[in-house]
C-alpha cells in the first residue's frame, strides 16, 4: 500500500508517540476496504505502540478506519481511504492521538478542552481538494484534545449515495450534530468562533488593546507576506490583519511559474509564507475582516484607523493595503441560489463529486481550459462556453481541450441563467451571441472561471482613490492618493496579476510606507 520511502518517512514520525494509539476497523467487502485494511496493518507494523483493532460492528458507516487513544477515549475517524491530501492528516491524527504536542498555543488548547457539549462532526471530502485537509486537520486536533468531541472525514467518492443523499455538490461540507456546520476554507480560529459564541467578543477586545503599529498590512497573501518581512526587517512595529493567510493563493492547486521553485501547491507556499512571517517580529491577526478605514488626519490622535467587523479598532501610523481578489461571479439568475449546489469555482476541489455527470465550464482563458482538461477525466462530458468568438488560453492548452472527445468548446456564449429543481443545478441557459437565439444544456455542475474582482468593497466609503473596476490606484512607490496609505498586489492597478508580481509589489509598498514614516514626524494627540 505505502511506498517504502513513505513508510520509512512515516515509521521516522512515529517515533514522536507517547501513548499506545489503535487503530479501530469497520469494513465491508469493497475494494476501498482491503486498501484500508492493508494500510492500517502497515502501519501497525512500523511502531509497538501502533495496534489494529477490526471490530465491524464500531461504525454504522463502512468502511472507516477510527484512530482511538484507549486511555483519553478520544477518537478520530476516517471512512474512506486517506490518502492523497487526506494522508497528512492520518499521520497528524496518529501523532496528536499519541501525544505529540500540536502547534496551538496553550490558550486555545484550553479553550478547546473547556467545551462541555458532545459535538459530532462530518466533513465530506475530495481526496483531490486543497482546501478540505485544514478544515479535517482543524477539527481532528480538536477531538485529540476533547473527548467530547468526535470528528469523521467521509470521501465523498466512496460515499456517492450518502453524499447524493445530503445533496452534498462542494467540499469540504461539514456537519456537526446532524446540521450542517459550513461549507469551504474553515480555520480553527473560525471555526472556534462559531463554536464558542464568546470568543469572537474576547477577541474584539484583545485587538482594543493594541498598541498602534507602525505599518499595518491589511491582507495576508503573497504581496502581504511581502510587505510584512520588509516592513519587519526595518525593526519598525508591524502588524497584519488578514481573513486567511494566503489568500487566493490558497486556492491555486499547482504553480509552476514562481522562480527558482520548479512545483508547488498554493497551500503549501501560503503555509511557507506564514513560516517566513512568523521568523519576524510581526503580529498576525487572522480571521478578522475589516469594513473601513480612517485616514490620521481625520482621527484626533493622529494615527489611521482599521475598523474591523468585530467592533475593533486597529491604529497605525502608515497602512499597507493588500486584500487581493477573488473569482468573479457571472453575475445571473440562479447563481447564487445554486451556489455549492451545482455551481462551483474549484475544479480540483469539487470535480470528484461530479464523477460521470455533464458539467460546464464558464470561460476560454487558462483557467477555464484547464478546468475543463481536469475535469474531463472525472465527469461524462464538459461543454465550455466563452464570451468572445475566439478563447484567450494558450495555444497548448487549447491544443489539448480539442484533442478530447468529452470537451465541447462554444464561442460567442452569453450565460443566461442557472437552472435547478430547487435542491440543485439540472442545467444553464445562454444565449448565441451570432443569431441572439437562447439554447439550453442539461448537466449537473457548473464552474466559473472568469477572472478576478478586486476585494475593495470596503473602501467604497473611503476617500482611496479606486478605479471603474474596482483596483486601488497607486503611484511608483506604491503609494495611493491618501498620505500614510500603501497598496500592493493583486488589488491595485499593477497589471498581470501574478504571486512573483505581488511579492515584489508588496517589497516596494513596504519601503515607500518606511520612507514615508522617516520622513514624518510621529503622531501627537490633537
Amino acid at each position: 500500500m505505502l511506498e517504502q520511502n513513505m513508510k520509512q518517512q512515516l515509521q521516522a514520525y512515529l517515533e514522536n508517540l507517547k501513548t499506545d494509539v489503535q487503530l479501530v476497523l469497520s469494513l465491508d467487502d469493497s475494494d476501498t476496504a482491503q486498501k484500508l485494511h492493508e494500510l492500517a496493518y502497515e502501519i501497525a507494523e512500523l511502531n509497538d505502540k501502533v495496534s489494529v483493532i477490526e471490530n465491524n460492528n464500531a461504525s454504522v458507516r463502512k468502511p472507516v478506519m477510527q484512530v482511538v487513544n484507549p486511555t483519553k477515549q478520544t477518537s478520530i475517524s476516517f471512512a474512506g481511504l486517506p490518502m492523497g491530501h487526506e494522508f497528512t492528516s492520518l499521520v497528524l491524527a496518529l501523532l496528536h492521538s499519541g501525544g505529540h504536542p500540536m502547534k496551538l498555543e496553550q490558550a486555545v488548547i484550553d479553550q478547546i478542552a473547556a467545551l462541555d457539549q458532545d459535538i459530532v462532526v462530518e466533513t465530506f471530502i475530495s481526496l483531490s481538494c486543497q482546501n478540505c485537509p485544514d478544515v479535517v486537520q482543524a477539527f481532528n486536533m480538536m477531538a485529540a484534545i476533547n473527548p467530547r468531541i468526535k470528528a469523521s472525514m467521509i470521501d465523498g467518492a466512496a460515499f456517492q449515495a450518502e453524499v447524493t443523499e445530503r445533496n452534498i455538490m462542494a467540499v469540504p461540507t461539514v456537519y456537526v450534530n446532524g446540521e450542517v456546520f459550513g461549507q469551504g476554507r474553515m480555520s480553527l480560529t473560525e471555526i472556534l468562533n462559531k463554536l464558542d459564541t464568546g470568543a469572537a467578543k474576547k477577541a474584539a477586545a484583545s485587538l482594543n488593546d493594541k498598541a498602534p503599529f507602525d505599518v499595518l498590512v491589511v491582507g495576508g497573501g503573497p504581496a502581504g507576506a511581502s510587505a510584512a518581512i520588509y516592513s519587519a526587517r526595518k525593526g519598525i512595529r508591524t502588524g497584519v490583519v488578514a481573513e486567511r493567510f494566503g489568500g487566493q493563493v490558497m486556492d491555486t492547486m499547482s504553480i509552476e511559474n514562481f522562480i527558482s521553485v520548479q512545483e508547488t501547491t498554493g497551500p503549501r507556499l501560503a503555509a511557507s509564507l506564514e513560516e517566513h512571517v512568523k521568523q519576524y517580529n510581526v503580529d498576525i491577526m487572522s480571521e478578522q475582516r475589516v469594513k473601513n478605514i480612517v485616514e490620521a488626519t481625520e482621527t484626533e490622535d493622529g494615527y489611521a484607523h482599521i475598523y474591523l467587523e468585530s467592533g475593533a479598532i486597529l491604529k497605525s501610523r502608515s497602512v499597507i493595503i493588500s486584500t487581493g481578489a477573488r473569482w468573479r461571479e457571472m453575475n445571473v439568475p440562479g447563481e447564487q441560489e445554486y451556489r455549492n449546489k451545482g455551481v462551483a469555482y474549484c475544479p480540483h476541489c469539487d470535480g470528484p463529486l461530479f464523477k460521470g455527470k455533464r458539467t460546464a465550464v464558464i470561460g476560454g482563458g487558462n483557467s477555464g481550459i484547464e478546468a475543463a482538461i481536469d475535469l474531463a477525466g472525472i465527469v461524462e462530458h464538459v461543454t465550455v462556453l466563452e464570451f468572445a468568438d475566439t478563447l484567450r488560453a494558450d495555444q497548448v492548452l487549447i491544443n489539448k481541450a480539442e484533442s478530447m472527445p468529452n470537451i465541447d468548446i462554444i464561442k460567442m456564449a452569453q450565460t443566461t441563467e442557472v437552472v435547478g429543481d430547487g435542491t440543485r443545478v439540472t442545467g444553464i441557459s445562454y444565449k448565441d451571441r451570432n443569431t441572439d437565439e437562447i439554447k439550453h444544456i442539461e448537466l449537473a455542475g457548473i464552474f466559473v472561471q472568469i477572472g478576478l474582482v478586486p476585494n475593495t468593497e470596503w473602501l467604497k466609503e473611503s476617500p482611496v482613490a479606486l478605479t471603474p473596476r474596482g483596483e486601488i490606484e497607486i503611484g511608483a512607490h506604491g503609494n495611493t492618493n491618501v498620505e500614510g496609505i500603501f497598496a500592493a498586489g493583486d488589488v491595485t492597478t499593477v497589471p498581470y496579476k501574478q504571486i512573483i508580481i505581488a511579492m515584489g509589489e508588496g517589497a516596494k509598498a513596504s519601503l515607500g510606507a518606511f520612507d514615508y514614516l522617516i520622513r514624518t514626524p510621529a503622531p501627537t494627540a490633537k
